[in-house]
């Protein structure tokens, strides 16, 4: 029997599940590579992972991977078999669901690979891994896979070979040589202020403005810091802050994440958005500016310079304690907690620590 490629593509575009969600996903998989017959199956690896392995005598083994999860956006296409699904993600947060990102067209790809390869054994020898991947979008699918033992369960690859769709013509393979797909990272910034009624936001420091000035001066980390012979993309693609339009609040908070093609341009953007969250903080009115824009703020364990005569600020000694967490990636699809001794973004932006009524010395 020949798998209908076209059904099974658009039964998944109809029901994409959120990342560790693919329950039924992982069904379908299962199910195709049962038909496919040969193939040695294994579910639940890292979670909602499926792992097939097709093996064919002496040779390489071969690692074919296929991400599963869509994204919590509303499709607007049109399309007969667009997705009016919902699901609650990993935050709490209930909406609409869609594979806007060729998920679908991934794991279709790869049912189809190992149709064509049982297919013709005789053409071919060696073990193929197939690993159909959970929460790619999330970034912690891979991580969750290789903490369950993948590289350990099962045979050890000579290469691992992913793909990705992209706008090109029906047909079209594209490969290239070194880096094709990016790193990413993702940060969560709290914006700590002081709130207060809107009649009177002379007595509030304002983290909504200040998470406003920092979204607008992120836009051009790419665009002025980033060669254009480089790859980089900073999207601020969440800000949440207040209830109500007369309140202005205590916390505004902005998740960024960002993708680059190396070490060195990834190393620049996380950088380039450290100091700019530090900086407009400093300008909304709080945190410990650099030396050079208040000579007597000293960063923490420096010694005040001599003859200066000015002791630490209140706001800068209250930064300097803070203690913040930021996600970021591993290069492995990982999602981890890190923890830095160093100042950072959440410790300078330590606004509400001020008795009421006071302003912070600027």
């Amino acid at each position: 029997m020949t798998l209908d490629l076209l059904s099974i593509y658009q039964d998944l575009h109809a029901h994409p599940e959120l990342g560790f969600q693919e329950q039924r996903t992982a069904g379908v998989v299962v199910d195709r590579l049962t038909e496919i017959g040969g193939i040695t199956v294994t579910t639940g690896v890292g979670g909602t992972g499926v792992v097939g392995v097709l093996e064919n005598g002496d040779g390489p083994v071969v690692w074919l991977r296929a991400d599963m999860d869509g994204l919590p956006v509303q499709e607007r296409t049109g399309l007969p078999y667009a997705s009016t699904d919902r699901a609650t993600d990993e935050d709490g947060n209930e909406g609409p669901t869609m594979h806007a990102c060729g998920h679908d067209i991934h794991v279709t790809w790869l049912l189809g690979a190992l149709e064509r390869l049982v297919g013709t054994t005789a053409d071919w020898s060696g073990t193929v891994v197939a690993v159909f991947q959970p929460a790619e979008e999330v970034i912690s699918g891979a991580r969750a896979m290789i903490d369950d033992g993948l590289v350990e369960r099962f045979p050890t690859p000579a290469v691992v070979l992913g793909q990705h769709s992209a706008p090109a013509p029906v047909g079209v393979v594209a490969v290239g040589s070194g880096a094709v797909m990016a790193s990413s990272d993702r940060f969560t910034v709290t914006f700590n202020g002081r709130g207060a009624h809107g009649s009177a936001p002379q007595a509030s420091l304002d983290p909504i403005v200040t998470a406003a000035s920092a979204v607008v001066r992120l836009q051009t980390v790419v665009s002025r810091e980033v060669g254009p012979s480089d790859a980089g993309v900073v999207t601020v693609g969440s800000f949440h802050a207040g209830t109500r339009p007369n309140i202005i609040p205590d916390t505004a908070v902005i998740e960024i994440s960002t993708r680059a093609r190396n070490e060195e341009t990834r190393a620049r953007i996380v950088a380039s958005i450290e100091r700019i969250v530090r900086a407009e903080s400093d300008a909304g009115g709080s945190g410990c500016p650099d030396d050079r824009a208040r000579p007597g703020c000293r960063r923490p364990g420096e010694r005040r310079r001599a003859g200066s005569g000015r002791p630490r600020g209140r706001a800068c000694r209250r930064a300097a304690r803070g203690r913040h967490g930021v996600r970021t990636g591993d290069g492995l699809g990982g999602r981890r907690t890190a923890r830095h001794r160093r100042r950072s973004t959440d410790r300078v932006l330590v606004h509400g620590h001020h008795r009421p009524g006071t302003v912070p010395p600027r």
